[in-house]
């Protein structure tokens, strides 16, 4: 690769984290909508339930397909050069009618079949609320068809090097269902079903956005025959690629759909509670261990592709070093001042006081799984790097069976808070075997990495207790100073202030001690601004 190459790609990727920074924050805002408007009342459950069924279908069938078949194989035959252009040509048209026609027929009986799916998600006799999920789910079950659609632009753009365009389309995404319910809301029969629309809309937004991009690459959009569409070599292809990793895909999926039954069937509030939850999650996440994975895969491929296993080791050790070193102060301050973090975004008129335990009560033992999350998405590239992407899968199967098990066991004493619980043991569960796979590939030193990460671990958590200890004592204090103020004073002040406090013992215990990932983290930014 030339350094011009590397530096392009470098671009692109720099610019891809802004978009993905960027779409996790409205994704944040887009939550704090539907808290604003629907809170933690059956209407938000109903909503939920009813986004999760289309969105199932099209991680399932939609982002598996694109990126796992559709761009190897589309990159595939542009590699080939201008002499295969029109066999490419008669591939992209053939991919997107089957895309096209697959969707339309799956949503139109999706959208028959609605009543009977959506009562999986109820007891018996909550036949009001199942009404409205049936309504709601078949308002946004085309959404599978339109974002089907997008997903396929996306896979064009993607092949030819072009990410920005669908990087961007979710932040387009977020700002149509904001907006959509705030102007249609007071014009429909509730919040919630504005938001459905706002959905779709986003849905049409994300392929109509793409679709200049990809014609300005120089392929067309057209639909080929059905015949030709199921008979092409590429197509043909794609979907013998695609039916492997669907079964491990299912899996994953099937975990969220009986994890959300299970808090549909819990009591009202509790599938809500659990997504605002997971929204702050995510957001975490998506700063952190997203951004550290992306950029160590390629490093990652480069020395197993030369075989030099141990700066191998020695580069996965520093991720996970780094992973700890972030997520683990991260859990010990939100676990202390999650109230206020929860009341902070989401709080308000339909957000009550309730909806505030009912989300913490999810949210401390989601963000008590916060660093084995991050620590899968950081090891889980070391086994692709490899050329290995069975046993992620398979440890990811085993992860999500003893979550539906812990699940239906927690549900019951500790309702959104045991569904919760469930997913952060299964996370540490899921680190678990991938460890044990790493250690059976005799590449990676798996007992140093464990013993020096552990010894660290320790030394972090140490820290982190001493640098809360005075989180503890002045959150009180400021709780009672700033209350009665709005609620960007009376709950962020105290975040901020807190934060600070947190952030700077921690920092100090750190330098103090000389800790070797920090100092290498200075000794980075001292270089680049003596660059500068």
């Amino acid at each position: 690769m030339s350094n011009k190459q590397k530096s392009s790609l470098t671009s692109s990727g720099i610019k891809l984290s802004f978009l993905i920074l960027a779409s996790r924050i409205l994704g944040l805002v887009r939550e704090r909508t539907k808290a604003e408007f629907l809170g933690t009342s059956a209407y938000a459950d109903a909503f939920g339930i009813a986004f999760l069924i289309p969105n199932l279908f099209r991680r399932l069938f939609a982002e598996n397909s694109i990126s796992v078949a559709f761009i190897p194989t589309f990159r595939g035959y542009v590699e080939e050069g201008e002499e295969s252009r029109k066999k490419t040509q008669d591939f992209i048209a053939a991919t997107f009618t089957l895309v096209s026609f697959l969707t339309a027929v799956f949503v139109i009986l999706g959208i028959i079949f609605t009543p009977t799916l959506v009562q999986f998600f109820f007891k018996k006799g909550d036949s009001a609320i199942l009404a409205e999920t049936s309504v709601l789910t078949r308002i946004m079950f085309p959404y599978l068809f339109v974002i089907s659609v997008a997903a396929f632009f996306q896979g064009i753009l993607n092949g030819m090097n072009v990410f920005s365009p669908s990087g961007f389309t979710p932040v387009l995404f977020n700002l149509c269902v904001i907006s959509g319910t705030y102007i249609l809301a007071p014009k429909m029969a509730n919040p919630a079903r504005a938001m459905a629309v706002g959905v779709i809309a986003g849905g049409c937004v994300q392929a109509l956005f793409q679709l200049p991009f990809v014609l300005k690459t120089g392929w067309k959009i057209y639909p080929a025959t059905i015949k030709k569409a199921f008979t092409n070599p590429g197509t043909l292809k794609v979907m013998s690629l695609i039916a492997p990793t669907i079964i491990g895909m299912a899996a994953y999926q099937l975990n969220d759909v009986v994890s959300t039954a299970l808090a549909g069937k819990a009591g009202t509030g509790i599938v809500s509670s659990l997504q605002y939850s997971l929204r702050l999650q995510e957001l975490i996440l998506g700063i952190f261990a997203v951004s550290i994975g992306t950029v160590i895969l390629p490093d990652l491929s480069a020395l197993a592709k030369n075989k030099k296993w141990q700066e191998f080791s020695d580069m996965l050790e520093q991720a996970i070093k780094i992973i700890m070193l972030i997520t683990v102060p991260v859990t010990f301050y939100s676990l202390a001042t999650g109230r206020e973090i929860i009341s902070l975004v989401y709080k308000n008129n339909r957000f009550t006081q309730e909806s505030v335990q009912l989300t913490l009560e999810a949210f401390r033992w989601h963000v008590a799984g916060l660093c084995f999350i991050a620590l899968n998405r950081i090891i889980a590239p070391v086994f692709y790097a490899q050329g290995n992407t069975k046993k992620p899968t398979l440890a990811g199967i085993y992860g999500f069976a003893f979550n539906i098990v812990l699940a239906m066991l927690l549900v019951k004493p500790l309702k959104g808070g045991g569904i919760a619980l469930a997913l952060t043991t299964a996370s540490f569960a899921n680190t678990v075997f991938l460890f044990a796979f790493l250690n059976g590939t005799k590449t990676v030193s798996v007992s140093k990495v464990i013993t020096s990460s552990a010894a660290y671990l320790a030394k972090i958590i140490l820290f982190s207790i001493a640098a809360i200890v005075p989180v503890h004592f002045a959150l009180p204090v400021l709780n009672s100073f700033f209350a009665g103020h709005s609620r960007i004073i009376e709950f962020g002040l105290p975040v901020a202030i807190t934060s600070c406090i947190f952030g700077i013992t921690g920092i100090i215990l750190l330098v103090l001690t000389k800790d070797s990932v920090t100092m290498q983290i200075i000794k980075k930014l001292k270089n680049r601004g003596a660059k500068n």
